[in-house]
């Protein structure tokens, strides 16, 4: 699906599909948002070649697997980065790769599912942020990382209670959630990995299309760059969290299991010997001398008594019980 967003110069604005390309291709009147939404790709490459972008760059735009990446050409800006859909309180974040085509006068979006700050901004955005494409494609930018901050800022609370219920009562489910929870906190770290080198580079390298835009741009970017920086510095710093919690607990684990192999052995030392004696008196042979002592059940279970008492007595002392 194709829809267009037409600020011509005198203010009017006016939303349609495909046909208003050409006609704004034929009047150079104003201003032209493109959004392509899960259009057939042969589609696709047709309007985007229309519209000057540069074939290299419409390749990467279509690829389905490309890594979040500025590249800057003539009279326009590749911008590659991942949207957002949807996300909860557990971090479960569907992502969505866009492409966006900034240039003085048209910007091009490009994705294959929903984008939230997409929608946001088509239905929202005014006459002076659609006057401005990069700046526009930039305040894109800016609303999806926002929601990645609020998914990771309403987990917070989330690991809080995983960290106090680890120190009362571990136990197997807190760990599956906990690796679940580092699984898509990695996710979120390897993305804005990404997209903080996305906005470092649109700050320091700030391309030609951007800087004659507006003066607005520069804080534009160096907002989004905080932005990044931040979802990328919590995603960090929860993961590391997840992880520490679940090194603990292993931890833990094999503290109680070497209590326990600890008392399994001492309660195998007791017996040992005792066993030994239990087993030489219980041979068949005829003739042992012990055999006709009238008393002799009674001083081998009092040997036997003794010896117990005198092992457990020494772990006693040595503290392994």
């Amino acid at each position: 699906m194709i829809k267009t967003l037409w600020l011509t110069d005198d203010n009017a604005r006016s939303e349609g599909g495909a046909e208003q390309i050409e006609r704004w291709q034929h009047t150079q009147n104003g201003y032209l948002w493109v959004d392509i939404l899960s259009e057939n790709i042969t589609s696709e490459k047709e309007v985007l070649i229309s519209l000057g972008c540069h074939p290299l760059a419409v390749e990467d735009a279509q690829r389905k697997r490309h890594p979040p990446k500025v590249e800057d050409f003539d009279d326009q800006v590749l911008i590659l980065y991942r949207g957002i859909t949807d996300f909860d309180e557990d971090l479960n974040v569907t992502l969505v790769p866009i492409a966006m085509f900034a240039a003085e006068r048209l910007l091009i979006t490009v994705h294959q599912g929903k984008s939230l700050s997409i929608q946001q901004h088509w239905n929202n955005s005014n006459g002076d942020l659609l006057r401005q494409p990069p700046l526009l494609a930039t305040r894109i930018m800016h609303y999806s990382v926002g929601r990645h901050i609020d998914a990771v800022l309403t987990f917070e609370e989330r690991v809080n209670e995983l960290e106090d219920a680890m120190q009362e009562r571990p136990n197997d489910d807190i760990m599956r959630l906990l690796i679940s929870y580092k699984s898509r906190l990695r996710k979120l770290k390897r993305v804005f990995s990404y997209h903080e080198r996305i906005a470092q580079v649109l700050l320091k390298e700030t391309p030609t299309v951007f800087k004659s835009t507006t003066d607005d741009i520069a804080h534009s970017m160096q907002d989004l760059y905080d932005r990044c920086e931040r979802v990328h510095s919590l995603a960090t710093m929860f993961y590391e969290i997840c992880g520490d919690l679940i090194e603990g607990y292993l931890s833990l684990t094999s503290h109680m299991l070497n209590n326990t192999m600890r008392v399994l052995t001492v309660i195998t030392a007791i017996f040992v010997p005792l066993t030994f004696i239990a087993g030489i008196y219980g041979m068949n042979f005829e003739y042992i001398p012990e055999l006709q002592f009238r008393n002799g059940y009674f001083i081998v279970m009092g040997l036997m008594s003794l010896v117990g008492i005198g092992l457990l007595a020494l772990f006693r002392k040595l503290k392994w019980l």
